[in-house]
């Protein structure tokens, strides 16, 4: 079993930044693809950025520009850097693991509110 925890959500203005971090730990596996979605409530979870474990990243194209994916050295990590926040980017935050096998999970989230 595998679990991923998120931290570094919280309440930012527009145009202020955050950075959101992913630690997977648990039995032995192999991450193919680590990634941030969002959801609103009422609304479908929405990819924000993943990369591959060889470095490929991808956007939404509501974050091109805004955010940046990375991974750790230790390749269980995932981060997310957020900058020029705006309202629309409020939601729950969640970081989702996908390995080789090809088994999926999910952290429990973490909040990012933007507002003045």
């Amino acid at each position: 079993q595998v679990r991923l925890v998120e931290s570094g959500g919280g309440l930012v203005q527009p145009g202020g930044s955050l950075r959101l971090s992913c630690a997977a730990s648990g039995s032995a596996f192999s991450s193919a693809v680590m990634g941030w979605y969002r959801q609103n409530s009422g609304k479908q979870r929405e990819l924000v950025a993943t990369i591959t474990s060889a470095g490929t990243t991808n956007y939404a194209d509501s974050t091109k520009g805004r955010f940046a994916i990375s991974r750790g050295n230790a390749k269980n990590t995932v981060s997310l850097q957020m900058n020029n926040l705006k309202p629309e980017d409020t939601a729950l935050y969640y970081c989702k693991l996908v390995t080789w096998s090809p088994n999926t999970y999910w952290g429990q989230g973490t909040q990012v509110t933007v507002s003045s």
